[in-house]
């Protein structure tokens, strides 16, 4: 059996813990019955030794395993392919929980749907923005309401592709959260607000050439791009060769950029010319989110 779940770019600019959509950059696990427990890694983290273990994803599943089994030992291989960068603001998190709880679920022959497996999520991760878009691909604009995910999806057009630009070092979540205040002036506020509802429109209608104006933010990216200053010279260089919107993603490190199709080379060249030490790479964007092959 295998899992498959998308890498995610959340916030999006003005939409803080709200926007978020998936990219066709995918972590896998492929699970096979075994007579005791092991675990094997191949990809982004194999050198970490944490992540070798990958004890968040053991954990979760474990936990929902024994409690869909009736308390039976999860004896199984776990072997990952990973290929979401890890804590560089691409939702690898995300992919572990999302993924350890729908495996579970797959390996009991549980029936679940995916708004299921977002509610479980939520347990994990009180941030909507990232586990949305994993779980159901596509831009998603998501909200809470008494301890479940609301949330609405539109498909992305395949003309589309990601610039993404990887730096050669992390922001720390934790750090890049308490950097922020803990009030906002109400111009600020109104600034993020009516962008995020603006961008929410263009996104469900494909109205692309407007985004460069909603993908504005005062609540969170200008504060977290300071700690990593070059990122604003990744924004200027994207917006500068045809970039519709070029954002943080999530909380850093990486930067997001969206453009059309025949686009991406070019601001992709144009962005490696200048960060050498940093990865650049050019993906398509993701429908489907998280889904189980037998």
């Amino acid at each position: 059996m295998l899992v498959s779940v998308p890498a995610t770019s959340a916030n999006l600019g003005p939409g803080f813990d709200t926007l978020g959509l998936a990219i066709n950059l995918r972590n896998e696990v492929r699970i096979k019955p075994a007579r005791f427990l092991s675990v094997s890694v191949k990809g982004e983290g194999v050198n970490n030794p944490k992540i070798r273990k990958n004890t968040m994803f053991l954990n979760i599943f474990t936990e929902h395993y024994k409690r869909l089994s009736g308390g039976k030992n999860p004896n199984f291989r776990f072997e990952f392919i990973n290929r979401i960068p890890i804590s560089r603001g691409l939702g690898s998190s995300s992919a572990v929980i999302v993924s350890a709880i729908t495996a579970a679920f797959a390996v009991t022959k549980t029936e679940f749907n995916k708004r299921k497996i977002l509610n479980l999520a939520l347990n994990y991760e009180p941030h909507p923005d990232n586990i949305t878009p994993a779980v159901m691909g596509g831009f998603n604009v998501a909200c809470i309401h008494e301890n479940r995910v609301y949330s609405k999806k539109h498909r992305l057009p395949s003309y589309l592709k990601a610039v993404l630009t990887i730096p050669n070092k992390t922001i720390s979540t934790n750090k890049s959260r308490n950097i922020l205040p803990n009030t906002y002036h109400k111009s600020e506020v109104v600034y993020s607000l009516s962008r995020a509802a603006y961008m929410t429109a263009l996104f469900m209608t494909e109205s692309w050439e407007q985004l460069k104006i909603a993908a504005r933010d005062k609540i969170h990216q200008d504060r977290r791009m300071a700690m990593m200053p070059e990122l604003y010279r990744v924004q200027k260089i994207a917006m500068e060769n045809g970039a519709l919107m070029s954002t943080l993603s999530g909380s850093g490190s990486t930067f997001f950029t969206l453009c059309y199709e025949d686009d991406a080379k070019n601001i992709a060249q144009k962005i490696q010319s200048q960060f050498r030490d940093f990865r650049v790479i050019i993906c398509d964007l993701d429908n489907y989110g998280i889904y189980v092959k037998s």
